[in-house]
């Protein structure tokens, strides 16, 4: 008390701050409701773009459909080989046309060599070609692309019905009827015109070279392109809905392209192996089941590189996921079902889904140029005759320089010569390797996935 009477200002600071603690009204037993949770703030819009675009990177197959010349500068048209898909949509089909030139000629040194060792001296050369405009209905686009290197002509691949089991007399009779089959069809089939003037120019010594039709490349867009809206009724266009054979379960077929070169020479059972889906693929009741963008995973299942003596390469994969562009992803059984590969490595596809050369190894093309080159030899005929069916090799030069010279023992020696250079390419040279480069088109067939796989909730 006396510390509250000697210090007055103690106790007027105390009062003064009971009485803002104080509350202003009683304090009540009311429940007080919960707050309100804050709403969740809306997420950006994604944006479309107004019109389809092709992304930079964007992979295009294109093929020619006649002979260019090969020269630097020349002209090419071109036709997409496959239809491209954005968003499940159909935004430029096949067979759209395609602007390139010819921007330069590479040597082609392996060409070169064997063609000089059989007397054609052509400076053979492959055709480099960049493509810069495409054809769509409202007029010409102007895109840029890397340029294509790769030109070859394309053969498609196709898995044949399972075979029956035949003997090694059954299987050799069947190659004989194979091999008889192509030679006929040398006469029968279109284009007889272009395959004789081919069979005279590798008897030449030099003979002007072109661009053979069908000849196709693979390149890949530098920059985005933006595409003109397609019709209405091509912008309703989707992938086809899968079909299903009679007395074949039920399978789905589905385009992708390799991720990244594959070759028996380097492939080791087990290596990974990645394709991009580039279509849509819809079952039966024309529902949305694997979307363009994703990704088909799977292994080497097999490998084989070439040997020595034309032992060929093998090569086997399959897939066993697919990841979908929303990150998921589902198991699968997939096997390849068909490709486009070069002409050049005259591939074959089992029923099993192997990949290798076909064996063009024959005997009887060694065993008669053996017998023409003797016949030089023979001493009863016409020498001029004589020589000149021995003196085969080295095309029309040493066929000319045979008859010319009236000596059997050089006709003789040509002939021999054509007849060794026969049995190394059947017998004793190595083997070819299969190879798939990037960006190969591959058609995979799977079994269809029963479980809901666009949305991650059927995961």
């Amino acid at each position: 008390m006396q510390l509250l009477i000697r210090r007055p200002h103690v106790f007027l600071v105390g009062l003064l701050a009971l009485t803002l603690a104080a509350p202003a009204d009683p304090q009540t037993l009311v429940r007080r409701s919960p707050p309100k949770p804050s709403a969740p703030k809306p997420s950006p819009a994604k944006e479309v773009p107004a019109h389809p675009i092709l992304p930079a990177g964007t992979p295009m197959q294109v093929e020619i459909t006649r002979q260019y010349p090969m020269k630097a500068g020349e002209a090419i048209e071109a036709r997409l080989m496959h239809p491209i898909y954005a968003d499940g949509r159909l935004i430029v089909p096949a067979n759209t046309p395609l602007q390139g030139k010819v921007v330069a000629l590479k040597p082609d040194k392996k060409a070169r060599l064997n063609a000089r060792l059989r007397g054609d001296f052509t400076p053979f050369d492959t055709a480099e070609v960049r493509f810069d405009e495409l054809e769509m209905p409202g007029g010409s686009l102007a895109f840029q692309a890397a340029t294509a290197t790769n030109g070859a002509p394309i053969m498609h691949l196709s898995t044949p019905d399972v075979a029956p089991k035949r003997s090694i007399i059954g299987s050799e009779w069947a190659a004989v009827k194979a091999r008889l089959h192509q030679q006929v069809a040398f006469f029968t089939d279109p284009g007889l015109g272009d395959r004789a003037k081919l069979m005279l120019y590798h008897q030449l010594p030099y003979h002007p070279q072109r661009i053979m039709a069908h000849t196709a490349w693979s390149f890949e867009l530098k920059t985005a392109l933006e595409l003109p809206d397609p019709p209405a009724e091509a912008a309703a266009t989707t992938a086809p809905a899968q079909t299903t054979r009679p007395g074949k379960p039920e399978t789905w077929s589905v385009h992708a392209l390799l991720s990244r070169d594959l070759t028996s020479a380097t492939a080791r059972p087990g290596d990974p192996v990645n394709a991009l889906v580039v279509e849509p693929v819809y079952d039966r009741n024309k529902q949305l089941v694997v979307p363009q963008g994703a990704t088909l995973m799977g292994r080497v299942t097999a490998a084989k590189a070439a040997r020595s003596f034309g032992r060929n390469g093998k090569l086997r994969f399959t897939f066993q996921q697919v990841r979908f562009p929303e990150g998921y992803s589902r198991q699968v059984e997939g096997s390849l079902g068909g490709a486009a590969t070069e002409k050049t490595q005259n591939l074959q596809l089992d029923a099993e889904g192997t990949i290798s050369p076909k064996n063009q190894s024959s005997v009887i093309a060694p065993l008669l140029l053996t017998m023409l080159a003797g016949r030089a030899l023979d001493q009863d005929g016409n020498i001029t005759a004589q020589t000149g069916v021995a003196s085969n090799g080295f095309g029309l030069v040493g066929r000319i320089v045979g008859v010319a010279a009236g000596n059997r023992n050089l006709a003789a020696g040509i002939g021999f010569y054509a007849a060794g250079l026969s049995v190394y390419d059947n017998f004793l040279r190595s083997g070819r390797d299969v190879i798939f480069p990037k960006d190969t088109r591959i058609e995979i067939e799977t079994s269809p996935l029963r479980a809901p796989v666009l949305t991650p909730t059927g995961q």
